[in-house]
């Protein structure tokens, strides 16, 4: 049969045909399974395999490296130094808060940011804001300050859980005659304690109007709902600041510092004064006026435990900090002490006298508060001082 339609096609065509070959050699081959053609447009096509972007994705990924950590220690100039208060808000959460306030004080200062002093309320967690400000501070390409944390009783707006206090260096002298540190003043309320606060101001050349940065801190707000009205009147110039120390009642009721601007220099790179107008204490001025042209500022050191070598131990470590900026405790002007007990004010003191030598301590602010970052620390100590060489008054 395939012989005769063999015989059938070639009388029909021509050996020759090169499409009747192929068509004689397909039928030859008939109990072969027939193949799909190839289609036309794969002809000559090398295919092109798309890059898996999952991935890349995924290698491109890596783990980013943690924030760096904030300095103990900066050197800021003395006649540089200007001061901010982060307005309060009860908008949002601690974090929220506390990213705004940072923003907010990043935006409206006219220099760099050296230090900061955040006063949290309520249960925010302490440790964020270290965090926060290394995260602020990082995406604005701003050098990092040291910081103080300190938990607070309350604040004067319901709602509002931080409250951030700043010095900054300006670009320019704003302080030509130096600066002055002036002491927590105890009274008995917020009016009174501002009245020995401008009598240590006068005592040291300067009135209330000089004053750059005035805090008050205060046993309760509703016992001096007036502080901020007081406070706005008499310091019209300043970077007002003023919360409850604990949630419980704590002595003394109220107690006001300040850092004010120096009307004359003094001859000496520090000088320690003490008016007659206002009882000396042997264990800290009433007053520090600075002329150095440098200061060295510290966050916060804690310490944990309540013993003598304990407490010891907090201030050794604040001192090898001062020591990596050049700076040491005898020429400290100005420290601030966190104590989360009222009862270990004896044995700070104690204590602090041993690094604090010379005839004339620096002004000092020591209170109780709330918590620190730490639920473990006792308390923390914070200062400010002048870096080698120096010769101070005695």
């Amino acid at each position: 049969m395939l012989s005769a339609r063999i015989s059938c096609l070639a009388a029909m065509h021509s050996f020759r045909t090169p499409f009747l070959v192929a068509v004689l050699f397909g039928l030859l081959d008939g109990d072969l399974p027939a193949q799909k053609k190839k289609p036309v447009d794969d002809e000559g096509y090398v295919p092109v395999v798309a890059p898996d972007t999952k991935k890349k994705k995924k290698e491109d990924t890596q783990t980013l490296p943690p924030p760096k950590e904030l300095p103990i220690a900066v050197v800021a100039e003395t006649d540089r130094l200007a001061f901010q208060v982060s307005p309060l808000s009860s908008k949002g959460l601690f974090t929220p808060q506390t990213r705004e306030a940072l923003k907010g004080l990043l935006r409206s200062s006219h220099g760099n940011i050296v230090k900061l002093r955040a006063f949290v309320s309520g249960s925010g967690n302490m440790r964020r804001v270290s965090e926060l400000v290394g995260e602020t501070f990082a995406d604005r390409r701003a050098a990092l300050p040291a910081l103080s944390v300190v938990q607070v009783g309350a604040l004067p707006l319901e709602g509002a859980q931080v409250v951030i206090e700043t010095t900054e260096v300006e670009k320019k002298s704003v302080n030509p005659n130096g600066i002055a540190f002036v002491s927590g003043q105890a009274a008995p309320n917020v009016a009174q304690s501002i009245e020995l606060l401008k009598s240590a101001l006068r005592g040291g050349g300067m009135e209330a109007g000089d004053a750059l940065r005035v805090t008050c801190f205060v046993s309760s707000l509703d016992e001096q709902k007036n502080a901020q009205e007081l406070m706005k009147k008499n310091f019209p110039g300043a970077a007002l600041n003023y919360v409850q120390m604990q949630r419980e009642p704590v002595m003394p009721a109220a107690e006001c510092e300040a850092v004010a601007r120096a009307r004359a220099a003094a001859p000496e790179p520090i000088s320690f004064l003490n008016p007659p107008s206002l009882d000396k204490s042997p264990h800290y001025s009433q007053i520090a006026l600075v002329t150095s042209p440098k200061l060295v500022i510290t966050g916060t050191q804690l310490a944990f435990g309540s013993q003598e070598s304990d407490v010891k131990l907090a201030f050794e470590r604040l001192g090898k900090a001062l020591s990596g900026s050049n700076a040491r405790f005898a020429h400290v002007v100005m420290s601030h002490l966190y104590l989360t007990s009222g009862a270990l004010t004896a044995k700070v003191r104690a204590v602090r006298a041993g690094f604090y030598t010379g005839a004339n301590p620096p002004a000092s602010t020591m209170l109780p508060f709330e918590g620190l970052p730490s639920l473990d620390a006792s308390f923390a100590l914070d200062v400010v001082a002048v870096p080698d060489p120096v010769t101070a008054r005695r």
